[in-house]
């Protein structure tokens, strides 16, 4: 069978859009309403969880329902403490280094829903003032802060901007699309949510359907460990979850295959998925690298870890850079649609 031919061009329109999103976890209505706004003409009904996920059904063949997630929300942070001099400390949601954030731009939402730009600098940030000192500074929640782009120099003048604690703080996405490079912070997962869309949108132009129901979760608690523990119907039996690949020059994955993942820090994937996709990629002549990462958990493990009775399994596009500046390429994503209808497609 000759897959239908994937749009591209649209799903990365789609992808830009969402990354200009701003969705870290905790805050993330505005990126799945998104969603659902882009998937309104497509032969799915959306619903949402309690804990404000969104699911896509397919409507078909129950016999073998299946189900693929991918996750919106990402990394971010919160105001954690007014300093005596207007600055904000930081607490983070999820997990990377404070260096990757390190002279980032970004903005604070007010409870108003009013913004206060600024700018995530090291406590001793410049090298003319403190010398040896900014250079050696250990980064770390108490040695970050954002410096607003507003006149404060005291807690109280900070406040009367109608910043507060608990407010969220999104870091600046900086979408660059280049000779087919996606530069993005945040294509975890964003870019899995796209090849899901591209799929649905490919085999709705195409006049197909998948062989079975599909569920697909766009869940919204992943960075912080949960995500898709709920959401997923319990009459499911695969469950295929779209999370970035992480390509290195120590990984086998790269930025123009779709990666499959054999294990991960949870442990293995269920083996006979995981070959079906292997064998679906072969036989479809569909470019793709097995890895394995040893530092990274996905939705799938969560869903597992809930008690969900299913087989899982693990593929998404190859991002470098992963939880800093990261970058993947068209192809890469072209690619995972790609597996994805086949997928959809197969007995």
């Amino acid at each position: 069978m000759t897959l239908p031919p994937i749009p591209l061009d649209e799903t990365v329109d789609f992808l830009v859009g969402l990354l200009n999103t701003p969705s870290p976890t905790g805050d993330t209505e505005r990126a799945t309403r998104y969603v659902e706004r882009a998937v309104a003409g497509l032969p799915v009904t959306a619903a949402y969880t309690r804990k404000g996920g969104l699911v896509l059904t397919w409507p078909g063949d129950a016999a073998n329902p299946r189900a693929l997630t991918a996750h919106v929300d990402t990394l971010g942070m919160m105001v954690r403490q007014i300093k005596g001099n207007g600055r904000l400390m930081l607490t983070q949601i999820g997990g990377y280094d404070w260096h990757s954030v390190e002279t980032e731009g970004c903005t604070v939402m007010t409870r108003t829903g009013a913004t206060v730009r600024g700018s995530i600098l090291p406590t001793k940030a410049s090298v003319h003032i403190y010398g040896n000192e900014a250079r050696e500074l250990k980064r770390e929640a108490e040695t970050v802060e954002v410096r607003l782009d507003a006149r404060t120099t005291s807690k109280a003048e900070t406040e009367a901007l109608g910043v507060d604690v608990g407010d969220f703080v999104y870091l600046d996405a900086r979408v660059e699309v280049t000779n087919g490079f996606i530069r993005s912070r945040h294509l975890d997962d964003k870019a899995g949510v796209a090849a899901i869309y591209g799929a649905l949108l490919t085999l709705d132009r195409a006049g197909l359907a998948p062989r079975y129901r599909l569920d697909a979760l766009i869940s919204n608690y992943e960075e912080v460990g949960h995500g898709a523990a709920t959401g997923i119907p319990d009459d499911v039996t695969e469950l295929v979850t779209v999370d970035m690949a992480a390509a290195s020059e120590v990984q086998n994955s790269d930025e123009f295959s779709v990666g499959i993942c054999a294990k991960d820090s949870g442990g293995p994937y269920h083996l006979g998925l995981r070959r079906r996709l292997e064998q679906i990629a072969i036989d479809h002549v569909i470019p793709y690298r097995t890895d394995i990462y040893p530092y990274y958990g996905s939705d799938g493990e969560s869903t597992w870890r809930a008690g969900g009775d299913l087989a899982v399994a693990l593929i998404g596009p190859g991002v470098d850079a992963s939880h800093s500046y990261e970058r993947t390429h068209a192809e890469s994503l072209e690619a995972t649609i790609k597996l994805l209808v086949a997928y959809l497609l197969s007995a």
